[in-house]
C-alpha cells in the first residue's frame, strides 16, 4: 500500500470511528463512609458491577449479582451528593449513617433523582484476622426525589 492509500485508509477509519466519552479515573477509597460511597458509584459509572458489588461486604449484598447489574443496564452514569455522616459504636464496629442524593443519567436521556440515608459498617481492624474485612456498605434505603441533588440530602439520625 502507498503512503498516500495508507493515509487515506487511517483517514476513513478516524473518522468512522465514533468517540466516547473518557472513562471517570478509577477511585477506590474505603476510608470514610462518603469516600466509600463515592468509590461505589465511581465503580457503576465505570460499570464494574462485579466492583461495585463488593462494596455490600460479603453475605450482605441486597440481591444476587445478575439482577444487581441488571438494574444498571440502563443507566448511562450517576452523580452523588453526600452529606455529613453520623457514626455510633457497637461491639467491635462502628457504624455511619450518612445522607445521600443522587442523579442518575438513563441511556433514553431521562434524569431520575434519589434521596435517602446509607449506614456503613467498619469492623474494628485490630479485632480481625485475615483477611481483613474494609468498611462497607451494611444497608442503603434510597427513595424517588426531585430536584437538585444537592437540595435533597435528608435528615438520617442513626
Amino acid at each position: 500500500m502507498t503512503g498516500l492509500k495508507l493515509f487515506l485508509a487511517a483517514l476513513a477509519l478516524a473518522t468512522a470511528t465514533p468517540a466516547f466519552a473518557a472513562q471517570p479515573a478509577y477511585v477506590d477509597d474505603r476510608s470514610t463512609a462518603a469516600s466509600l460511597v463515592r468509590s461505589y458509584y465511581n465503580a457503576i459509572n465505570r460499570r464494574e458491577y462485579a466492583r461495585a458489588y463488593t462494596y455490600f461486604g460479603d453475605n450482605n449484598a441486597p440481591q444476587s449479582y445478575s439482577s444487581f447489574a441488571a438494574g444498571y443496564a440502563n443507566t448511562v452514569s450517576v452523580t452523588v451528593a453526600t452529606g455529613s455522616a453520623a457514626s455510633d459504636g457497637a461491639a467491635g464496629s462502628t457504624y455511619f449513617t450518612l445522607p445521600v442524593a443522587i442523579d442518575a443519567l438513563s441511556t433514553d436521556g431521562t434524569h431520575k433523582q434519589f434521596a435517602g440515608c446509607y449506614t456503613t459498617r467498619l469492623v474494628q481492624p485490630a479485632i480481625q484476622d485475615p483477611p481483613v474485612t474494609p468498611m462497607f456498605i451494611f444497608k442503603a434505603k434510597l427513595s424517588p426525589a426531585h430536584g437538585n441533588i444537592r437540595n435533597l440530602l435528608p435528615s438520617c439520625v442513626p
